[in-house]
């Protein structure tokens, strides 16, 4: 006979109590403290005062933090948009592939989690860099191009000039697409992969063409995927902290890079967490807006 678990209060605690314990002591409760910090202000170099001032978010709210702000939705935008053109391909590839080739090509996009996200960021860094793969490929077809060009009569394209791939916003959001781009294929697949195909051959029986049975057919089925899939690339994009710091120039720092600067180096812990709460505010608000469209397609569905 089954066992609600109100009938079995004791062995619901036993397993509900440790992970709740856990997430206490070790989420909450420094959170809080963090959160009580934004209020404070510091009265000495270790020191720090909880009067309740508001101070700490209005200074947030200057043009210049607000910029960052901005800067940061931008550059974690554009990571999710250009995640999601290239993820829903690669999911789809995915999906219609065969059982074998599938298993493999779920491996490879799982492969960069078994590296260190350091080791990885470096890896981009010598392929980004003056002297590193891209430009050495491009010097190669440029030399090749212009002794082309010499050989049969043409003035050559003289010496190479190295593209500046690092060290700017260009450099920030390739490395935030190669970094979050498995985040968003996963769950794409995951939707794509349950799809029920006999849709889509009844739309390409009935006359419609590959693009349009896509637009028209797969992207509605696959609206779940889809905003997991923005939601779980945006929200660690905004709040990234190695790629821009590794990768970014003097105006290529994000948020992330502001709050470290007042936890470590500025020593302004009340500041930072402020700025802390802002960006965290900025998540629940992108998470309200992902449950409001999966509840909108829901209903739709039905």
């Amino acid at each position: 006979m089954e066992q609600t678990w109100r009938q079995a209060r004791a062995a619901f605690a036993a397993i509900a109590i440790p992970p709740i314990a856990w997430l206490l002591l070790f989420f909450l409760i420094p959170l809080g403290v963090i959160w009580a910090y934004s209020f404070g202000e510091n009265v000495g170099p270790i020191s720090i005062d909880f009067t309740g001032t508001f101070a700490n978010y209005g200074r947030a709210l200057e043009p210049l933090y607000l910029g960052i702000f901005w800067k940061s939705l931008i550059i974690a935008g554009l990571t999710t948009l250009l995640c999601l053109v290239i993820g829903f391909r690669v999911a789809l590839s995915i999906a219609f592939a065969s059982l074998r080739a599938k298993a493999w090509l779920l491996l490879l996009i799982m492969l960069p989690f078994w590296t260190n996200l350091l080791i990885r960021t470096f890896a981009l860094i010598a392929v980004l860099r003056e002297q590193g793969y891209v430009n050495f490929a491009l010097e190669w077809l440029w030399n090749n191009a212009s002794g082309f060009m010499a050989l049969v009569g043409l003035q050559p394209l003289g010496d190479y000039e190295p593209l500046t791939l690092l060290y700017n916003n260009t450099a920030v959001v390739i490395g935030l697409v190669y970094v979050h781009l498995p985040f968003m294929v996963l769950p794409l697949y995951s939707a794509l992969d349950r799809m029920d195909r006999s849709l889509m051959e009844a739309s390409l029986d009935l006359g419609a063409g590959h693009l349009r049975t896509i637009w028209a057919v797969v992207v509605p089925l696959a609206a779940p995927g889809i905003a997991s899939g923005v939601l779980i690339t945006f929200i660690p994009a905004l709040g990234a902290y190695l790629t821009p710091d590794l990768l970014g120039g003097t105006d290529s720092q994000m948020i992330a890079n502001v709050i470290e600067r007042q936890f470590k180096r500025a020593n302004d812990w009340p500041f930072g967490a402020a700025l802390s709460f802002l960006l965290m505010y900025l998540t629940f608000i992108a998470i309200a807006a992902q449950a409001l469209v999966q509840r909108r397609s829901e209903r739709r569905g039905r």
